[in-house]
């Protein structure tokens, strides 16, 4: 019973303090003209979204970040250095992001930073991870339960962590593309690596982990009373690339790294419907969806909005649902 009342506590907190946090921040964006730029390659009724206020992933990291604090200065969770990985993360990932949309809102365009400049930041945010967990006795190994594999991994655990930290982040950005769809998503991807996390009672710091997660989980339900359909603001690529980066470390660190491809299912089908759509142009000159990520082709087959999120939600909640009866119970 204290678990569910620390989670309780812990989404309750998250979700207060964003949701204030949300009514001082959105004038403030409006007044400072930190609007989205939205192309008209994505559709005409995306066009009425255009100059929506951005970078509302402040409304969840700020109060994330500021109830983690509080939290520890009152002793209720501790820091150590796998909590602190998942801080570093987060935070790195999301002052990337706000350079990025930065860039965005200052030319008025939709190209922020370079690729190249994107991948050398994350190498950077990967080898810092490294560093952190192999100081700290942290095994390089890859464990894949379900065949009863431990795959040692020696330096190249370092490159490994860098292609999930990427692949994560690239996919929550991808789908970030409706109102309260990444948002949603996010939710119930962080609530189920939140219950895993305190299964996992052999890793140092699990239930401080468990607690982050779950604050931010209540965060991320009070943003989405901004998001939601019709969006008084989008996250912007702060917000897409710090949940990510987070997603991906907390499934490195509670050695669930396989199980983030069920949990962030969703994400993972996003993603690749995107690599599929280019391939498939570049390669033999035709297209598989009418639009590329796949709730863009929903779109194109006259889907309502809000229906397609519902969808989506509900083929994530099932998923994080059998993930967890997997990583916790099974």
């Amino acid at each position: 019973m204290l678990i569910l009342a620390k989670a309780a506590m812990a989404i309750m907190l998250g979700f207060v303090t964003s949701v204030i946090f949300g009514y001082i921040l959105l004038p403030f964006l409006k007044k400072h003209n930190i609007r989205q730029r939205v192309s008209l390659l994505v559709g005409e009724r995306h066009l009425a979204k255009d100059g929506t206020p951005t970078m509302g992933g402040l409304i969840f990291i700020v109060p994330t970040l500021l109830v983690m604090i509080i939290l520890y200065l009152r002793k209720s969770i501790n820091i150590n250095y796998n909590v602190l990985i998942v801080f570093f993360v987060f935070a790195a990932y999301a002052l990337l992001g706000f350079i990025d949309d930065i860039l965005k809102v200052k030319f008025k365009n939709n190209k922020g930073v370079s690729i190249a400049g994107k991948l050398l930041i994350q190498t950077f945010i990967a080898l810092v991870f490294f560093y952190i967990f192999m100081s700290n006795g942290g095994k390089p190994v890859v464990e894949i339960s379900l065949f009863n594999l431990v795959i040692p991994m020696g330096w190249t655990f370092g490159l490994f962590i860098l292609i999930v930290l990427v692949g994560t982040t690239n996919a929550v950005n991808i789908t970030d593309g409706l109102d309260g769809l990444a948002g949603g998503l996010s939710v119930i991807a962080f609530l189920a690596f939140g219950i895993v996390s305190w299964g996992t009672t052999w890793v140092p710091g699990f239930q401080d982990i468990a607690i982050f997660c779950f604050v931010l989980v209540g965060s991320l339900m009070g943003f989405l009373i901004f998001n939601s359909k019709p969006a008084k603001v989008f996250m912007g690529d702060i917000g897409s690339l710090s949940l990510g980066g987070a997603l991906a470390t907390v499934a490195i660190i509670t050695r669930h790294e396989m199980l983030l491809l069920v949990v962030g299912g969703v994400f993972v089908i996003e993603a690749l419907s995107t690599i599929i759509q280019i391939i498939a142009i570049r390669k033999f000159k035709r297209k598989v969806l009418l639009m590329a990520p796949l709730h863009h082709h929903f779109e194109k087959l006259n889907w309502e909005e809000s229906d397609i999120v519902k969808l989506f939600w509900s083929v994530g909640f099932i998923l994080a649902m059998a993930a967890i009866a997997y990583g916790v119970w099974i």
